[in-house]
């Protein structure tokens, strides 16, 4: 299960205890509010494409909840259209099952980016390799845990739900 490799990799961490696991589907943006008690924006959700430059991993991007792809900024910054991993290739590519997509213990070559959308937010909630599983993490180290590439702005729709930036 995928839920043990993200817990193997925690337990590295002295982390292990910090994994939050529902009775309750969270599978979405919405379930994993409702099952968190927050605002389905703090859900850091982890979205999967394929990587036309390796067709043998994906590349993952975490947003804010209420956050959607930009076509244009997704092209511009990494060079080729966006298209998301088909139902068939996400655990695949991912190492993990559709609706507990994260960014933890993902296969050799799979790259991970935030998006600045999450970056309103002290601390968001990635899933962690279940339908079922989250964590509570600063941004910062949501950044370090997740080995991720950079910070990106590929997103839209998030801008006018928050006086912050």
């Amino acid at each position: 299960m995928a839920i043990e490799k993200v817990k193997a990799y925690f337990v590295s961490l002295g982390r292990q205890d910090d994994i939050l696991e529902f009775p309750v589907s969270s599978t979405t943006v919405e379930l994993a509010a409702r099952a968190l008690n927050t605002e389905p924006a703090r859900i850091a959700k982890t979205l999967s494409f394929y990587d036309k430059k390796n067709e043998k991993c994906a590349i993952l991007v975490v947003t804010a909840g209420d956050a959607k792809i930009d076509n244009n900024k997704f092209r511009t910054y990494f060079g080729f259209k966006a298209k998301m991993l088909s139902s068939e290739d996400v655990e695949t590519l991912t190492g993990h099952p559709v609706g507990g997509v994260c960014p933890f213990a993902n296969p050799a070559g799979t790259k991970t980016y935030l998006d600045i959308s999450l970056k309103r937010f002290d601390t968001v909630f990635p899933a962690c390799g279940s339908g079922n599983s989250a964590i509570e993490l600063h941004c910062k180290e949501l950044y370090t845990l997740s080995g991720a590439e950079e910070w990106i702005d590929v997103c839209k729709g998030w801008q006018n739900t928050s006086e912050e930036e």
